[in-house]
Formats: structure tokens, C-alpha cells, sequence
């Protein structure tokens, strides 16, 4: 069986970023299925001669182009990127032969190749929704155009509609789903969160070194690491006023902010107008997946934070699962799935939106409870292991595409 898998920010662990796909196709490759990858990169290095560039590393194949991208951009020249590598890879996936196609969000235009090859080709796809898009970018105000959100909306119906299976990443995705959409009740629609990859958070970093130490030059008494975007969606200025708060209560607790995005520059102008960075908020590069570990086993707590807006509620965020993984309690500004997660299995705290002075109060003694925490690692482990491992995703996705497969007759499944 040949898995066609399409992702445009496909990466490798050793490169920064999630990995869910590269895992998920390890896995699927260890249970004898080829997987073809079609992604696109910023880094021209990688392409070279011509305009596709195909690499074979960890027995996965991957199919490059070279597509200069990233969070800093103007949404218009985002979504110019997204058309261009719809139109690329839509010939691409045409030339490629397969069994399947899984196409992964965001954006959601990564549904219209997996559609068009299985108009012309007959090929069966599946759509993972990482994102409740265009939902959410609506939400926030990203888009305006009322034209352009009828048509994004009938692009989301269409390709929920002609789908083989839905994959959403949390079940508040899937409640938006089939809340917007009850005529696809019938559908098949497996919630597969994003994956705790337990393996390489809790054995791949040296026990004898201090990230944070090395970074900073001393060791706090209470880090909280977010290791993640700096985008809109994500409103790290938040942090900036929490830790502003803190400073004044407490200065032995520090925010480590990993990562890159449209909005550093501001959060560190930020700041430094607010008298914390360099005191109580460092910024820091961002690190290749690899290197995420060492991180959090030299920080006290994992961190995932959105602006004040619902519809990100039921966000799947890699910080989520790596934080779990790393057995660290895990620190959100939000509700919705993940609250109730946090607050059924006791995994860390959640802070409200509105930061008070009894909320940084409450959160400055629930960093002096060292009893508490320790209990909470022991509960982010056994979490993630029992709900979020790989070996549970990979369980859940087999069983789907042994129905669409074995419904469409297809002989080559011999993993069944």
C-alpha cells in the first residue's frame, strides 16, 4: 500500500517545528506502507536543479519546492504562497501514484489537490483538520470580505463533502464540524489529537545539562518555557503583562519564549518598555525539534496561550502534547478541551484571560507548591501515554484507512 501524503510544512526532526507528520508516516512505514510526501520549503538549499526536489531520508520519500514562507509575511502574500502550492502540487500528486491521499491542514486549500485526484484518478482522500480554518482566521477578524468567506465556507463544505474520512485534532474541532455542517453526521469523523511523542522528550536530553542555565547564566527559581509562534492568533503579549504583574510580587519566576513569528519584534518591544526583558522574560531563537527536550526537562512548566477569542479554544497545539510528553504541567489563558483535560487529570493550571491581581497572586503560590507539581509530572506522563502516544494515533488512523480501502476493494491493504 502507498500512502500519498500531502503537507506543505512537512519537517524533519532535526529541523524546527512539529513533527506530527514525520512520525505518523515512520510509523505507517514500519508497518509495511510506502508514504510519498509532496511539501514545499522555504529554504532553497534543498532545491536545486529543478523546480521539484526529491529527497528519500528515513525511508520516507519527499517531494520539495521551493516556496519562500513564513509568519512574518502579510496574509495577501500567505495566501499567494498557498495558491501557488496548490497549483504545483495539484500535477505533482497527479503524476504520483498511490492508494490514498491524506492531506493535512492548514491551510485549507490543501484539500483541493487531494479533491482533484480523486476526481480525475479515483483515489480515495483523507482531510486532516489541524485547524477549524477558515473559522478561526474569520474569527479573529484576519478575514473581512464577506464574498471571500462564503467562498472559503463553501471550499470547507465542499471538501468535507467529498472527503473519504475527516481527521479532526480535538473534539471541539469535531463539534464544529458537525455543528456547521449536519449533513455530514453520517460522515466518518475520528477525533486523532496531536501527538505526546513520549519516547523523544523523555530520553533525548543529557540529565547533566541545564538549557536554561546555559541560556540565561543562572537558574531561576520557577521557568515556564512556551516553545511555539509568535503570531496573532497566539497574543504573546499576554505574557508580557502577566510577567509585568509577577515581577513585582515575585522575580524568582521566569518566561522563556522559544520561537519566531510576525509579532517578536512587538512582544519584545514589549517587553522592554515594561522593565522584564532580560529580568523575568527572555526570547530566545527558535530550536530544531531535537532540541525542544532538553528544554523542558530544564523548565518547570510548558506553556500554550491564544488570544481571547472561542474559536481558538479547540486549538490541537504542539506545545499542548510536547509539554505532556516532557511530563511538565502545562500552563493556558484558554478554555474549551483542553481546561477540561488539564482539570479532570490534573496537568497544570489555567489562568483566565482577564489577568487580576488575586490571579497572579493564586499563580505565584501554586509555583511554591513543589508537592503539586511533582504530582502533576507523574499525571502528565500517564495522560499522554494513556490518550496522546503515538502508538494511539497511528491504532486510530489504521482502522480508518482500513475502511476506506477495504470499502473501495483495494487488494494491496496487506497490513489488514
Amino acid at each position: 500500500m502507498r500512502i500519498l501524503y500531502l503537507h506543505q510544512y512537512f519537517t524533519f526532526p532535526d529541523e524546527s517545528g512539529g513533527t506530527r507528520s514525520y512520525d505518523l508516516a515512520k510509523r505507517f512505514i514500519e508497518k509495511g506502507i510506502e508514504v510519498e510526501v509532496i511539501s514545499a520549503t522555504p529554504n532553497r538549499s534543498i532545491t536545486t536543479g529543478g523546480r521539484w526536489t526529491v529527497i528519500r531520508r528515513d525511508g520516507i520519500t519527499v517531494n520539495y519546492i521551493y516556496l519562500p514562507y513564513g509568519n512574518h509575511m502579510p496574509y495577501w502574500k500567505r495566501s499567494w504562497t498557498f495558491l501557488r502550492f496548490i497549483w504545483f502540487s495539484v500535477f505533482r500528486l497527479l503524476a504520483l501514484k498511490g492508494d490514498i491521499v491524506l492531506a493535512t491542514s492548514t491551510p485549507l486549500t490543501i484539500g483541493i489537490p487531494a479533491l482533484i485526484k480523486k476526481w480525475i484518478a479515483a483515489t480515495p482522500f483523507i482531510f486532516e483538520v489541524r485547524d477549524v480554518w477558515p473559522e478561526a482566521v474569520i474569527a479573529i477578524g484576519a478575514i473581512k470580505n464577506d464574498g471571500l468567506k462564503r467562498l472559503l465556507y463553501w471550499l470547507e463544505r465542499l471538501i468535507y463533502k467529498n472527503a473519504d474520512a475527516i481527521i479532526p485534532l480535538s473534539i471541539d474541532m469535531k463539534k464544529s464540524i458537525v455543528t456547521r455542517y449536519p449533513d455530514l453526521s453520517n460522515k466518518e469523523i475520528v477525533t486523532i489529537e496531536n501527538i505526546a511523542e513520549i519516547n523523544r522528550f523523555q530520553h533525548n536530553y543529557d540529565p547533566d545539562k541545564d538549557a536554561i542555565v546555559m541560556e540565561l547564566g543562572f537558574k531561576p527559581r520557577f521557568s515556564i518555557v512556551y516553545a511555539g509562534t509568535f503570531g496573532r492568533v497566539n497574543g504573546i503579549s499576554y505574557v508580557i503583562s502577566l510577567a509585568e504583574k509577577i515581577l513585582s510580587i515575585d522575580p524568582t519566576i521566569v518566561f522563556i519564549l522559544i520561537g519566531d513569528g510576525a509579532e517578536k519584534e512587538d512582544v519584545r518591544k514589549l517587553a522592554e518598555s515594561k522593565g522584564v526583558l532580560g529580568t523575568t522574560v527572555f526570547i530566545v531563537d527558535p530550536v530544531k525539534k531535537d532540541d525542544l527536550p532538553q528544554w523542558y526537562f530544564s523548565a518547570d512548566m510548558g506553556s500554550s496561550f491564544v488570544v481571547d477569542v472561542k474559536q481558538l479554544w479547540a486549538n490541537s497545539a504542539n506545545k499542548f502534547f510536547d509539554t505532556l510528553a516532557a511530563g511538565r504541567p502545562i500552563l493556558i489563558n484558554y478554555e474549551g478541551w483542553q481546561k477540561q483535560i488539564i482539570d479532570h487529570n490534573n496537568l497544570g493550571y489555567v489562568l483566565s484571560q482577564d489577568i487580576s491581581d488575586k490571579d497572579v497572586k493564586n499563580f505565584v503560590t501554586y509555583t511554591q507548591n513543589v508537592e503539586l507539581q511533582i504530582k502533576q509530572r507523574k499525571n502528565a506522563v500517564q495522560t499522554a501515554t494513556r490518550l496522546y502516544a503515538l502508538d494511539v494515533a497511528v491504532k486510530k488512523y489504521l482502522n480508518v484507512i482500513r475502511k476506506i480501502c477495504i470499502g473501495d476493494n483495494k487488494q494491496s491493504v496487506k497490513y489488514v
